[in-house]
């Protein structure tokens, strides 16, 4: 299942989700700062603190994290753990 949504005001939104892992977290810190803030609205999922956006991250077609999702489309970037580890 895709989704596709806009954050606030006609911005672009998008979910980070993550483990809190190392390669997570560096993955956080490097990418994210490099949006523009005015376009784009990220949200931060620590999928370890919130384990009840598991499934919608699922839903949307994350299979490891970090990921980022952006209008549906998943993006992997490297690999930190696998959601079937996080279950």
């Amino acid at each position: 299942m895709l989704h596709k949504w806009k954050g606030e005001i006609g911005m672009e939104k998008a979910t980070f989700y993550h483990a809190g892992c190392p390669v997570c977290v560096d993955a956080e810190q490097a990418l994210l700062g490099l949006f523009d803030k005015t376009k784009l609205q990220v949200e931060i999922v620590h999928i370890g603190q919130q384990t009840s956006r598991l499934a919608e991250a699922e839903g949307f077609g994350v299979k490891s994290v970090p990921a980022l999702v952006v209008n549906g489309a998943v993006y992997h970037i490297n690999f930190g753990a696998s959601l079937d580890d996080l279950k």
